[in-house]
């Protein structure tokens, strides 16, 4: 594998030095130069043509998004930089901010997410990670023995910085504005070389003030179809959130192919929001706190220290070894009140764990590497709850819960790479991955729940031979979803306005997780340098699906959820980029991207139509478009989310409304050392909407709807080396 990627290298040197040498030698030659004249040239060589390219040439099926393309946009917020990679869709969250990250239109339950390989823990937000503290995105549409195979629609892997560049002084400030709030971010990189030792150090700041009133209804009608209520809903929210980011990262060189690193990631977030509920009934009774205000001050902390051990030895084997511990706290301060209620909630969560993953690899012979490994760890978390009523007029504690969980997780892995000839190239792989939860609380009796996954794992890729570019993919895959905590402990999390469209929540420890055994073609044509088309399958038949069922108990609503049935998702994406000169003659410098994702699901235990598996996005489109000329670069990215009408469960629906979203950016280049980069995001002014209803034999139905408006958003940032 070594030698041929030196070989093309060097003849990428060469074509780049020969025309030079040509032209050198048609021109007279000068008079030789006096020895006071004769000065020491540096000489740059670069491969480019035919460099080595991750997702042509690995084995494995992986898209890999650069730190250019990350921080193109001047995004402060990662979900908005996934949003634009081909294959994801990332539903926004009510206020503007959060939101689910899907992959072939499912969401994170069955799109797993890491940060530097490691699952991100519980209760983590993925708004608190800046783009500027990212390396690199990578997207893998089939599992890998090397990561966890929680992964049954994909897995999207964030790595932290890790180049080190000679004496890098990075700063950005930036500030961004839209109809609904405002807020400055500051990120400083920072990077240098001390003999054996080097450090990088990303370090980000931001805070988003916003301010909106948001409209809905709540409908209602009996088991004979006639109207029985009907509500006109508000909820005006006035927030900001604040978060920082720290990310340093140290390296010792202790010897050749012998390095040590260290790698800190700290997050810190503050989210304050005074909401106001109201309610307003035209027709039956009125909702049982028909103004209801919500002071919410929220906080979390994060720390996690990873330590690891790199060496190579001279019969071709690499040792990988790291140490990681994590701690980290949140609270939760909730001020409810109302006409007959006064109630103060005080949550707090606590978090801890300690893991190790190790790998060795061995080249057997050329092309052929075998490896294996472990990743363990101990997670404890622990969880009070204080309720305090002031009215009705009973003073004390009203309400006391505190739990503790404790999760245990083991898994083994071993995986065989082989490049079998020089068109045909074999991934084998393994894992077995066993979890063991334990929870307890004051309100509830010890719930133990465990679940063991066996994962065999095979990917192939040939490159057809005679046909320069064409090349074909397929994986056999078998991956799970495993039940979260929150879904295992019986703990019971209730709600004011209890309806069946706000039941209380309690989780079942008899949860088992969900077995997916999966299947992915691909066909890949690389047909000009920087150009691609790509046509890629996939299907997944699932079994022990989960579903949440919403009833009434005779007292109050509630959700719990079950495992049921099976259920089947399909995937279709069409992929293509290419630069304008690929196919025009002296066109300027002008990159075209575009993609289309159709996803199919059917759940056997809930009737059709439109029994969609997790809300699945049905049609994703994304388009985009760069240019570039002397000191500007601009462009800009449209992404299409169709939807429609859902049939969660036997008793519950949902429709979703289509959005669509467009992004442009301009940067201009006053020197090496400075730029201004400028964004326009949302230019649509796109709004959330959402719709859910819930039917009942008894009662009849009940439809709740809500537009929560997000306004354009500007951002200008200023960026300069130091």
């Amino acid at each position: 594998m070594y030698a041929p990627f030196r070989l093309t290298l060097l003849a990428a040197a060469l074509t780049l030095c020969l025309p030079a040498a040509a032209q050198d030698a048609l021109q007279p030659k000068p008079p030789p130069p006096k020895a006071s004249d004769k000065k020491i040239e540096q000489v740059e060589i670069k491969g480019t043509a035919n460099a080595y390219d991750p997702r042509r040439d690995d084995t494995a099926t992986k898209i890999v998004v650069n730190s250019e393309e990350i921080t193109k946009y001047g995004d402060t917020n990662v979900l908005d930089v996934l949003k634009r990679v081909p294959g994801i869709t990332v539903n926004t969250g009510a206020n503007g901010r959060g939101g689910e990250i899907r992959m072939r239109g499912l969401g994170a339950g069955y799109t797993q997410i890491l940060v530097n390989g490691e699952r991100a823990p519980a209760g983590f937000s993925m708004d608190s990670l800046a783009p500027d503290s990212i390396e690199r995105i990578e997207v893998l549409r089939a599992a890998s023995a090397e990561f966890s195979t929680q992964s049954v629609a994909g897995t999207i892997n964030i790595i932290l910085k890790r180049s080190v560049k000679n004496r890098l002084r990075e700063l950005k400030l930036s500030a961004q504005g839209s109809s609904n709030g405002y807020g400055p971010n500051a990120n400083l990189q920072m990077s240098d070389r001390d003999g054996a030792f080097s450090y990088s150090i990303s370090a980000n700041l931001a805070q988003d003030r916003f301010k909106f009133d948001s409209l809905g209804e709540e409908r209602g009608v009996d088991t004979a179809g006639r109207p029985n209520m009907a509500r006109s809903l508000g909820l005006a929210q006035d927030g900001k959130f604040t978060f920082f980011n720290l990310s340093p990262r140290l390296n010792w060189t202790l010897g050749q192919d012998n390095v040590l690193t260290s790698q800190t990631f700290v997050t810190a977030n503050r989210f304050d929001n005074d909401i106001r509920e109201t309610s307003v009934a035209s027709l039956g009774a009125p909702a049982p706190y028909p103004d209801l205000l919500n002071a919410v001050d929220n906080s979390s902390r994060y720390l996690r220290e990873d330590l690891s051990w790199a060496r190579k030895f001279a019969d071709g084997g690499k040792l990988d070894l790291k140490v990681g511990v994590n701690l980290g706290k949140s609270t939760s301060m909730t001020d409810r009140s109302a006409t007959g209620l006064d109630t103060g909630i005080y949550v707090e969560g606590r978090e801890r764990g300690v893991n190790s993953t190790g790998k060795y690899a061995k080249t057997l012979e050329k092309g052929h590497t075998f490896a294996f490994g472990w990743d363990g760890g101990v997670d404890t978390r622990d969880d009070l709850r204080d309720e305090t009523r002031r009215l009705p007029r009973q003073s004390g504690l009203e309400l006391d819960q505190d739990s503790e969980a404790r999760v245990k997780r083991l898994a083994v892995f071993a995986q065989d790479e082989w490049n079998i000839t020089p068109s045909w190239s074999m991934y084998l792989g393994a894992r077995w991955e066993g979890i063991r939860t334990h929870a307890e609380g004051n309100t509830f009796g010890a719930a133990d729940a465990s679940s063991n996954v066996w994962s065999p794992i095979m990917q192939t890729l040939y490159k057809i031979p005679g046909r320069k570019g064409d090349q074909v993919r397929l994986a056999l895959t078998r991956t799970y979803k495993a039940p979260g905590l929150q879904g295992l402990s019986p703990r019971r999390f209730t709600s004011e306005n209890n309806s069946s469209t706000e039941p209380d929540f309690q989780g079942n420890p008899n949860l088992k997780p969900e077995l997916a055994f999966g299947i992915d073609a691909a066909y890949e044509h690389y047909w000009a340098e920087g150009a691609l088309v790509s046509i890629s399958a996939s299907s997944r038949k699932i079994s022990d699906f989960t579903r949440t069922l919403v009833y009434f108990d005779g007292a109050r609503w509630i959700s719990t959820p079950s495992n049921q049935d099976s259920a089947v998702t399909r995937s279709l994406e069409i992929e293509t980029k290419f630069p304008l000169k690929a196919v025009m003659e002296d066109a300027p410098a002008v990159d075209l991207r575009a993609s289309v994702n159709r996803n199919w699901s059917r759940v056997e235990s809930v009737p059709g139509p439109y029994n969609r598996l997790d809300q699945q996005t049905p049609l994703t489109v994304n388009l985009g478009v760069d240019y570039k000329v002397g000191q500007l670069s601009t462009g800009g990215s449209f992404a299409y989310r169709r939807g429609g009408p859902v049939r969660v469960s036997l008793n519950q629906r949902a429709y979703t409304w289509p959005r669509r979203d467009l992004d442009v950016y301009a940067l201009w280049k006053f020197d090496a050392q400075r730029q201004l980069r400028f964004a326009v995001g949302n230019v649509f002014s796109e709004d959330f909407q959402s719709e859910n209803t819930i039917d009942d034999p008894r009662i009849g139905s009940q439809t709740r709807n809500f537009n929560f408006p997000q306004g354009v958003r500007y951002r200008l940032t200023y960026e300069f080396k130091f």
